[in-house]
């Protein structure tokens, strides 16, 4: 019974840690891919509110890629504190083997495993892809903060726009540059255009207008006919149809991950599912399904501490780095998986391998241990 209430309280303390270390892990993260997501405020017009529920939703694609690296932190701290403070050794003179606890940390393992596992293939898939229709909606505030002097802006998709000064929502000597052709309706003869480019003196924009004002529209045509060029005094463009250049397709780990395996079930080739989408899915795959696998053998690594023992290859630092370089190599791995057959192989049975050969390992360890006593 107070084995039990003991082990109960190592699994807290284990579970506590971890949390701890890896939503610290996650904000440092979270906050450093915040201050590049600015540039949905500052270049491409959205607004600040779409900005926070974008920067919410990938905290659930940032999660993932720290927790085996804080269960390794969050297991190694706990075992290492306990041994300084001989705490263990209450444990093993009251007759405690040391394989039962390898069993707890397993045991914890498994647990960290099955977060792993509803986070990146349900969870995080689902919450990447609600990012990604949030920009897919085109909700721009204004298209002034897309602007500055002196440089080319393609916040716009296919119209390039450079300003030579900006005074409030004031603007002079304006560039237009469109050869999307979203502003082919300016010509005469929109079947023939190419590009349009638009010139003017001074401009003012309104959220998402534009009043241009003293220009000219030239427009080119095909087949390397005559320009058509047209003066205005005023020129107001709508910006409200246009879409950004902001990616809005969605990416492979943003795809529902049954999604991906039905591709692989079905035997129809489309846009989504191809040769070359095959390799990357499967990479994506690995890296949801098969990677968890590696954390029960990180927690056996560790369990590698509890040894007594004074060779330097069992000592705190050497363990440390053996896990370390172990999820070095599943993050490194997992990228080559869907293009090489061999190292998709290795990477799925390895964690097998391992997880057995160290639970051997630590056995005989123990047993000598107990055989010498």
């Amino acid at each position: 019974m107070l084995q039990n209430k003991i082990y109960q309280n190592f699994f807290i303390e284990i579970f506590k840690t971890f949390f701890a270390i890896l939503f610290g892990l996650t904000l440092i993260a979270l906050t450093v891919r915040a201050v590049s997501f600015l540039d949905l405020i500052v270049e491409n017009g959205y607004p600040l509110s779409i900005y926070f529920q974008y920067s919410f939703l990938n905290l659930f694609g940032i999660a993932p890629k720290f927790i085996p690296f804080s269960f390794l932190l969050a297991l190694t701290v706990f075992i290492i504190r306990h041994i300084r403070d001989s705490e263990f050794v209450i444990l093993w003179t009251s007759g405690v083997k040391k394989i039962y606890l390898v069993n707890l940390f397993f045991f914890t393992s498994i647990l960290i495993l099955i977060i792993y596992l509803i986070l990146s293939t349900f969870i995080t898939p689902l919450t990447l892809h609600k990012s990604r229709l949030l920009l897919s909606k085109d909700q721009l505030n204004s298209f002034l903060p897309a602007l500055k002097t002196q440089q080319f802006s393609d916040t716009i998709k296919g119209v390039t726009f450079v300003v030579e000064k900006k005074l409030n929502n004031e603007v002079k000597n304006i560039f237009l540059y469109d050869q999307g052709n979203n502003l082919k309706n300016l010509s005469s003869n929109t079947k023939e255009t190419e590009s349009t480019t638009i010139i003017a003196k001074n401009g003012i924009i309104d959220n998402k207008k534009f009043f241009l004002f003293n220009g000219q529209i030239i427009t080119t045509k095909k087949n390397n006919t005559e320009n058509e060029i047209i003066k205005f005094e005023q020129l107001n463009i709508n910006l409200d149809n246009l879409s950004t250049s902001t990616i809005k397709k969605p990416k492979i780990q943003e795809t529902s991950t049954i999604k991906m395996i039905n591709c692989f079930i079905s035997q129809n080739l489309n846009n989504f599912c191809n040769v070359e989408a095959k390799k990357e899915m499967m990479s994506a795959l690995n890296r949801r399904i098969t990677l968890p696998l590696y954390i029960p053998v990180v927690s056996l690594i560790c369990s590698l501490l509890l040894i007594n023992s004074k060779k330097k290859y069992l000592n705190q630092i050497s363990i440390f780095i053996y896990s370390f370089f172990l999820l070095l190599f599943t993050e490194m791995a997992v990228r080559y998986t869907g293009i090489n057959e061999l190292m998709r192989i290795i990477f799925i049975i390895l964690p097998l391998i391992m997880f057995l050969s160290i639970y051997i390992f630590l056995i005989f360890k123990f047993s000598n241990e107990s055989a010498i006593k």
